[in-house]
């Protein structure tokens, strides 16, 4: 299972030209699941991407500029979207292998579970609509990027 997550200023996501889903300062991110994953491994990316640190503290001069805040301690939003794309294969050719990515069906299921399960964790959640043509909107902060695995 992997996670894209970048930090933003703010970020939605659209579906046929309505917002389905949207935050303000927090963090986006995309979702990948792969053939093995269960509600185990998504129960542990949620949790490593909202204890992640990716917020500067300027409370403590001694870690000012410092990565030293996850979006909880900033009190930002987390917009989930489904992205079975991260999980393609790119090292041989030029065109994304997809056979590694989890069959649509047991990807919504799996994709639905990991949303109910971030809720419960923190109630700052928004999602994009899995399966859907989406347009997703963001201002990237610095920018910041990190891609998160779990298995």
């Amino acid at each position: 299972m992997r996670a894209l997550i970048q930090r933003v200023n703010h970020a939605s996501v659209s579906v046929d030209d309505c917002c389905v889903g949207s935050i303000q300062h927090g963090v986006l991110a995309y979702i990948g699941l792969g053939h093995d994953d269960n509600l185990q491994s998504a129960q542990r990316l949620v949790d490593k991407i909202l204890t992640y640190r990716l917020f500067e503290n300027n409370d403590d001069p001694a870690k000012t500029g410092k990565l030293d805040k996850n979006v909880q301690q900033v009190a930002g939003g987390l917009l989930l979207v489904s992205q079975f794309t991260l999980m393609a294969k790119t090292d041989k050719g030029r065109r994304p292998d997809f056979g590694g990515a989890m069959a649509p069906d047991a990807a919504q299921v799996l994709f639905a579970q990991l949303v109910t399960y971030a809720k419960t964790q923190y109630p700052a959640i928004a999602t994009g609509q899995f399966g859907a043509n989406m347009q997703v909107a963001s201002v990237n902060d610095g920018p910041l990027n990190f891609l998160l695995e779990v298995s």
